[in-house]
């Protein structure tokens, strides 16, 4: 190959490297915004602000009154606005391109959506389970507490 054969088609190379590097970026990020689509993340999020919200307001009935200022404040800094854009960077980091679409494949499937449906009542039902088996044990929790275990 002759000199500025060489040189023009190195010039094409470093002038189209950036360009498909930011094709590829691109599509990393379509692609877990599709993840996002599939698994309803936003609607996640909302709710738990929503979450959060009643919880500081069952534990705390004075602050009613701020009802509108806690649930602003909780959407300022907990909510789907606040958090979109460090939760990509964070999948970005955790997921390749490739993984991502073989994960969205599955949740494209009735079997993935049927998951994202049923693993949180499942997670509820786990959890009210476990609260239950201690609540019928704190008798030997107490003595265990209070020093009159064997350990």
């Amino acid at each position: 190959m002759n000199k500025p054969a060489w040189i023009a088609g190195a010039l094409l190379l470093a002038w189209l490297a950036p360009q498909a590097a930011g094709a590829d970026a691109a599509s990393h990020r379509a692609a877990v915004e599709r993840l996002f689509s599939l698994t309803r993340m936003q609607e996640k999020i909302d709710e738990s602000v929503q979450t959060v919200a009643a919880l500081q307001l069952q534990q705390n009935p004075e602050l009613a009154r701020q009802r509108d200022a806690i649930t602003e404040f909780l959407e300022q800094h907990i909510g789907w606005n606040a958090m979109h854009e460090e939760l990509v960077q964070m999948y970005l980091q955790a997921f390749s391109e490739q993984e991502l679409e073989t994960i969205n494949a599955f949740y494209s499937t009735p079997a993935g959506q049927k998951i994202i449906t049923t693993v949180p009542q499942l997670v509820q039902q786990r959890n009210r389970l476990a609260m239950q088996r201690l609540q019928d044990n704190m008798s030997e929790f107490r003595a265990i507490a209070g020093g009159n275990g064997s350990n």
